[in-house]
């Protein structure tokens, strides 16, 4: 057999079938990775810093042979694990055919490590693609997704409308979404991250992201419907041009009363820990102001829930009202759409007839 080097756009449509190794270090499929990779390294950590070491103060040629003494002792493993990995791939896809079984393998830059990796696992008699330019191929055309233009619609709305619950429920219906907050475990505000996942480092909330923006139709007549947000979600950012394309996108403002949302926030929120809101609460003290801060945390430690959120509540309105205004045309890009309750069903119903009536 012989290894397949695979440009990135062709190594990406291998991978909605096939397993992809990832041979970098521990720490580096850690930090970030192609989503979907299972890690696989040819170094530990450490291994990978004492190779790096030789290879930039000695040789490298004193770097491939300590490299070598590393690699050695694991290739019998290796060659077990892969076929593992490949058995249990497989036997979850019905009549896959011998031949297509494949093993998809990249490290940094396309480089010595999966090279190495890729010899032995052909040697054996695997069918084996490596990535052309390896992980650092992958982030460049990752950067490349936010270049583009989509066709966005801006789904907003006061603290408490459901957003994203509307959002999910215009997936249902077959409208393309992106759930930003979803791919960044966190829910925006001061309480996003509580009830929630850790967060992906950036790097992997942007890998996360152009995956899904990579999957997204442009034609004529197509709708990409993104939750309003402030460019930081937690601790990650949304990429300064995809931001900014979203910052000329047209709103459709969800109306929804105070009372309905208040109720809407106290029900998903109130069943969390009294410690965890205080602390909340504490993070936005100088934006939120000592008097509102006391008030608020005052009702919590009184077990009202709801009189502490309508204080919060009357807060991130006057924040995101301030938010809607510094867009360039706000009374050209923002559509009220008056809405009675939180219900996202009904609501999403609402806005799938506009955009039919358009």
């Amino acid at each position: 057999m012989a290894i397949t080097k695979l440009p990135i756009d062709e190594f990406l449509t291998l991978i909605k079938h096939n397993q992809v190794l990832d041979v970098r270090s521990p720490g580096e499929f850690k930090h970030a990775h192609i989503p979907g990779a299972i890690s696989f390294p040819l170094f530990t950590d450490e291994e990978r810093k004492i190779v790096g070491t030789a290879y930039k103060q000695e040789s490298k040629q004193i770097a491939v042979k300590i490299g070598l003494k590393y690699f050695g002792k694991k290739m019998v493993k290796m060659v077990e694990e892969v076929e593992n990995l490949q058995s249990s791939f497989y036997n979850l896809k019905n009549n896959v055919d011998p031949d297509e079984k494949r093993v998809l393998l990249h490290c940094w830059r396309g480089g010595m490590r999966s090279a190495g990796v890729a010899w032995l696992l052909d040697l054996y008699g695997f069918k084996v693609f490596t990535l052309v330019g390896g992980y650092k191929a992958y982030r460049n055309w990752v950067l490349q997704q936010f270049e583009k233009e989509y066709p966005i619609n801006i789904l907003g709305g006061f603290t408490g409308s459901g957003k994203t619950e509307v959002l999910h429920e215009l997936a249902k219906t077959g409208q393309q979404i992106i759930d930003l907050e979803g791919l960044a475990s966190h829910k925006g505000s001061a309480f996003g991250a509580i009830g929630q996942p850790p967060q992906p480092t950036q790097e992997q909330f942007e890998n996360l992201l152009a995956k899904v923006l990579s999957t997204i139709k442009c034609d004529a007549g197509s709708i990409l419907y993104l939750e309003d947000e402030s460019q930081r979600i937690g601790e990650v950012n949304i990429p300064s041009v995809l931001f900014k394309q979203m910052r000329e996108k047209k709103v459709l403002f969800l109306n929804i009363p105070f009372e309905e949302r208040l109720n809407f926030i106290v029900a998903n929120y109130g069943k969390f820990k009294k410690e965890e809101l205080v602390n909340a609460v504490i993070r936005i003290k100088k934006k939120l102001g000592g008097l509102e801060t006391k008030t608020a945390i005052n009702a919590l430690v009184e077990d009202d829930v709801k009189n502490c959120f309508v204080v919060l509540l009357q807060y991130y309105d006057k924040l995101y009202q301030k938010g809607l205004l510094k867009r360039d045309q706000p009374n050209l890009l923002v559509q009220t759409i008056e809405c009675k309750e939180v219900d996202a069903a009904k609501n999403a119903v609402t806005i799938n007839q506009l955009s039919i009536s358009k």
